[in-house]
């Protein structure tokens, strides 16, 4: 066995966790089902959910970079298996099943958003009621409960919604699967599978090492805030966590020449000494969805601009970052015209490498992507120093 490393070079780093999050690997020759998608979320965790469908749901996007072409109802169909669950994990999340009873701790403590932990501490009778309703009555979605309370700008949830995310927050309540990415809520045990049912809850310290030691896994490589932000756990609660990890064997501690703070590397984490990956990166792709761990390991400054007004955006409103090799090469602003059949790209702009090698990669992608989405065609506007390459790779 090799001695423990004691150090990585910056390649090695970002090349690990690459490797460490399925993307170094060849996708399927063959149709995609549903062991592919297991060992995927075996591998990852967590997926990350999100709405935006300007391209199609990131979740599904996360899946497509590592497997491709694949049924869109995938993760739907793995979930009613009992081979996925849905948790507040990073952030809402598809989770591996196993998640459930390690994430059992935070269930307990108030809901971190203020006016749902007060709803909790002040009408304690409404969540026995929806409650109640859901055994009676499940799955329900918020429509189906009315419980009256003002309607905000962006969410428009009256109390009746807010009780069904509080119960699903403490586990009182579960997802049994999204209608028009509606939440389906509905007592746990008609939703769990039997093995998260009755596993036994983890004391919090020890749910709280093994989710670290999960997070190094499917990272390869990170911070202290990296593995913590997997799980949306505090530096306060790692500290402590790492520690022990490290004198376990489980985590060992790695310099990485330019990172300001001491790296973990997962024992069994895989170093290739190169990689010729290339993939579309959602914006919640768990490879990038921590933007420090972005800028500190490829010099990127990666930041999502729906919100920003269009004439001050820099990149685009729904950019993709496009992984080539082990570097993030470009970044493309994506838009699936289901009416015109095509997709199209608002705009392409050139990070690290040649623009002819770097368009010439991407077009392949983008054509394999037009085709799992049912699209007929790549169109490219002339926004961005990249799009004259890419056109002429596409034409």
């Amino acid at each position: 066995m090799p001695p423990p490393r004691e150090s990585l070079t910056p390649g090695e780093a970002r090349r690990t966790a690459i490797a460490a999050q399925g993307l170094a690997a060849a996708r399927p020759s063959g149709g995609v089902n549903l062991g592919h998608a297991a060992r995927l979320l075996d591998r990852l965790g967590v997926i990350q959910i999100d709405s935006v469908n300007v391209v199609a749901r990131a979740h599904d996007l996360v899946v497509w970079s590592r497997l491709g072409d694949h049924p869109r109802d995938l993760l739907p169909r793995l979930e009613a298996r009992g081979g996925a669950v849905e948790l507040w994990a990073h952030e809402a999340s598809i989770a591996a099943p196993a998640l459930h009873p390690l994430l059992r701790w935070r269930m307990e403590r108030p809901h971190p958003w203020g006016n749902l932990a007060r709803l909790a501490r002040e009408r304690p009778e409404l969540l026995d009621e929806v409650e109640a309703a859901a055994h009676d009555r499940g799955p329900l979605t918020a429509a189906d409960i009315g419980a009256g309370g003002r309607r905000g700008p962006w969410w428009g949830w009256d109390h009746g919604k807010q009780a069904l995310e509080v119960l699903f927050w403490h586990g009182r309540l579960a997802v049994r699967r999204r209608r028009d990415f509606a939440r389906l809520y509905d007592v746990p045990q008609r939703v769990l599978p039997r093995t998260v049912l009755e596993a036994p809850v983890p004391a919090a310290a020890d749910a709280q090492r093994e989710l670290l030691a999960l997070a190094g896994r499917a990272l390869g490589v990170g911070t202290a805030a990296d593995l913590a932000d997997v799980h949306r756990m505090s530096r306060r609660e790692v500290a402590p966590r790492l520690a022990e990890l490290v004198e376990e064997g489980r985590l060992v501690p790695v310099r990485v020449p330019g990172w300001a703070e001491t790296a973990y590397l997962d024992p069994g984490a895989r170093i290739p000494r190169r990689t010729a990956a290339a993939a579309l990166l959602a914006p919640f792709d768990p490879l990038v969805w921590c933007r420090p761990r972005v800028e500190r390991m490829w010099g990127l400054r990666f930041r999502l601009e729906i919100y920003v007004p269009a004439e001050r955006r820099v990149h685009g409103y729904y950019v993709l970052p496009f992984l080539l090799g082990e570097r993030l090469a470009a970044r493309v602003d994506l838009k699936a015209d289901r009416a015109a059949g095509a997709l199209l790209v608002r705009a392409a702009h050139l990070d690290d490498g040649e623009a002819g090698t770097v368009a010439e990669a991407l077009s392949a992608e983008l054509r394999g992507m037009a085709a799992w989405l049912g699209l007929a065609e790549v169109r490219v506007e002339r926004r961005g120093d990249l799009s004259p390459a890419l056109q002429a790779a596409l034409a």
